[in-house]
Order: structure tokens, then sequence, then C-alpha cells
């Protein structure tokens, strides 16, 4: 991973703070510390970082409402550390657009291997379509997409996508026009052992169809089968 990838580390409590920095930048990240969600924010919107690590028990504004803020201007990674290990809290969290959740205490080599992979999966992303060969690409109508490098593009506009989104946009761009439902779009896009609920395929295509809009998109591709679920018209 690039030393130049830069890192936001969102934790009130110093010593948890000072292990998670420490570890990070020995792995050669840039890193900045807030201890404050509103903060947070603020810098985020200023200089953007290619991921968030957020507790969620900060003392000013509650982690889920600044990651819920965060997804109305950044598909940023968002990992969660937290205390709070409930699966109502992995659920809401992930519902939100988290893209993990790390629950204290962690292993600094561990958060460091997920921060990895996380980077691994957005980062290829930023780069300009315009610029690279089309090999590895495979159109489907108004889309393309590069599986090896987890990427989608619309009307050759690269989407921001978060994990969860990539992953449930390519179920759908597998079988184009086939009504799935969410369970098995929960199945396809979601890590085995995370927790879900239907809500949260809802949630995600909520925030998928936005990122079309913004792409150019008049019609809405993605069709939505009351009772049954969700096809993609590409």
């Amino acid at each position: 991973m690039s030393a130049a990838a830069r890192i936001l580390v969102v934790e009130d409590e110093p010593a948890i703070a000072d292990t998670v920095l420490y570890a990070l930048r020995s792995e050669g990240y840039a890193v900045e510390h807030c201890a404050l969600g509103r903060q947070a924010l603020a810098r985020q919107r200023e200089a953007p970082a290619d991921l968030v690590l957020l507790d969620v028990g900060l003392p000013d504004v509650d982690g889920f409402e600044v990651c819920r803020s965060l997804r109305g201007f950044s598909a940023v990674p968002v990992v969660f550390l937290t205390a709070r290990n409930e699966e109502i809290d992995r659920v809401l969290g992930l519902e939100l657009g988290a893209d993990d959740y790390v629950a204290k205490p962690f292993s600094p080599r561990e958060l460091v291997a997920r921060v990895r992979a996380r980077l691994r999966r957005h980062l290829p992303a930023q780069a300009d379509p315009q610029a690279e060969p089309d090999a590895g690409w495979r159109r489907h109508g108004d889309f393309a997409i590069d599986r090896e490098g987890c990427r989608i593009r619309y009307r050759d506009r690269l989407l921001p996508l978060t994990r969860y989104e990539y992953h449930l946009l390519a179920a759908l761009l597998q079988r184009p026009g086939a009504i799935l439902s969410r369970a098995q779009l929960m199945d396809r896009a979601w890590d085995a052992e995370a927790d879900s609920a239907d809500r949260t395929v809802d949630t995600h295509v909520k925030t998928l169809r936005a990122k079309l809009r913004a792409a150019g998109a008049t019609d809405d591709p993605i069709r939505t089968h009351r009772g049954l679920g969700y096809a993609l018209d590409a």
C-alpha cells in the first residue's frame, strides 16, 4: 500500500489514540488525529483522508451520527473503533455505510491489516479511467465493470463506491434484468460473518441511486419490485 495513503483517526481516549497512531505511522501511513466528531467532519471537508477510523463513543457527537454526516458528502471508507459490540450496533454501523467494525480491545496488527485491506479496495477506484486501458473491463449497457479492480463505471464515469455498494451493484450487474431478493443480495454483497438485515440492502440501494444520479443518470437504473427485490436495467 502506498505510503501516501492518509488516515484520519477520530478517537478521544489518549492511550488508544497513541497506540493506533503509532501502529499506522510505523507502516508508513500519513495519519491525522481528531478527538471530536465535529472537528473530524470539518477536517474531512477541508483535507479529505483516504480512510477514517471512527470511535463511536465521542464526547461531542455520537460516532454513528458522524458517519451519517460523512456519508452526506463523502464515500471515504469508515472503520468503527468501539467498545460496544452488540449486534444492534454492528447492524446500525453497516446501515449507515461503514465498511468495517472493530471492537475494543483489538490487536494493533489486526487493525493495520484491516486498514490495508480497505485501502486496497478503495484507492484503485480513484484512478482516472480515461488514463487506463480498457483491458479487464466488461460493458453492460451504460455500465462497465472491472471485477479484478473492484471498479464500476457509469457512462464512462468511475463511481466512488464503498465496499458494500460495489458488491451489491456487481451482483445486480452479474444478472441484468433479473430480480434479486434482499436475501440474495445480502448473501452476495456482505461477508458471511457480517450481521445485517433487509433494511441494510435498502439503505445501500438508496446511496447507490444517489451516486448514479450524480454520475448523470436521469432514469433510475435500479428497479424496485415490491415484495420481491431489486433488478438492474443495464
